[in-house]
Order: structure tokens, then sequence, then C-alpha cells
């Protein structure tokens, strides 16, 4: 069993292009694109509880080659109030396939959705890594609930992406 994500302050950790880190914060690329808790036209942050499940998550969107060849900037964030955040165990969710890697269904971003349209934060089990999670923010709710800890240029180790 993973081990409960609000047994510490709660900090978030994301790795975002260069280009697009100033806008980290919007959710505008999960509005454009859906993701696995939230509908096309709903802005929602995607980060991880720790650095290690930051990369995993946009390695398996990009690649590990894309992470050591392009410029990326990795974001700390700290939650500034606990009671802001909502906690979604394995054995809350309804489908255990929504944790399985793969497709979202429509039926799992509304589910998402309908969660973080009155929360500003919510914790998800991770798919990529079945021991980490995943910490999703609404920017519209979140404004002032949070605090940037650091912003640094991410570099990858390169035996992630051998020759």
């Amino acid at each position: 069993m993973a081990k409960d994500p609000l047994s510490t302050d709660i900090h978030f950790w994301r790795i975002d292009s260069a280009r697009h880190s100033a806008t980290w914060h919007t959710g505008r690329g999960a509005e454009i694109a859906g993701g696995r808790w939230n509908p096309k036209g709903m802005p929602i942050v995607y980060g991880a509880l720790d650095a290690a499940t930051a990369i995993l998550e946009v390695a398996v969107h990009k690649g590990f080659k894309s992470l050591d060849s392009e410029s990326y900037i990795l974001t700390e964030v700290r939650i500034l109030d606990r009671a802001e955040v909502l906690v979604i165990k394995p054995e809350d969710i309804a489908n255990q396939n929504w944790l399985v890697p793969g497709s979202p269904s429509r039926s799992q971003q509304e589910y998402g959705e309908s969660l973080l349209e009155s929360r500003p934060f919510v914790i998800f089990p991770s798919c990529v890594s079945r021991h980490s999670w995943n910490l999703l923010m609404n920017p519209a709710l979140a404004e002032g609930h949070f605090e940037v800890v650091l912003q640094e240029r991410f570099a990858l180790d390169g035996r992630l992406n051998p020759p």
C-alpha cells in the first residue's frame, strides 16, 4: 500500500518545456487536450508528489529522448493549507481500470471533473507508478493557496536515453 500522501507537508512537482514554464499554473495544456481526470475545455494542472514521478509522467508521454534533448524546467510547489486537498485512494475509485495505463474513458474524465469543479487540489494514485501519487490543481480555485518553492532547469541523466 502506498504511503499516505498527507503525512507530511504537501509539495508537488512538474516538468514543463521551458517555453511554457512561466504559465505552468494555468492548466492550458490539459484544457486543450483533456487528460486522464479532466475533459477538454477544463483547465487542470497535473503534478506529482515527488520529482521522480513527475519525470516518469512526462517520459510516458514525451519519451526520455525529449527530456534529454529539449529544454525543460522543474517546478516545486507547496500547498499552503492541507485542508484544501482531497485524497482519492485506490479503493475510492469506482472502476479499477481507471488506474491502469491507457486512454481515459468519458466516465473517468467526468468523475475527475466532478471532484475538481469544487476543490482546488485533488490527489489521485499514479497510473505510471502504482506506489506514487499525482496532484491535480484547479487553477481557478487554487490561486492564493500555493507557493512556488523552486523553478530550475531540468537535466535528465543521460543513462535514461542511451545511444
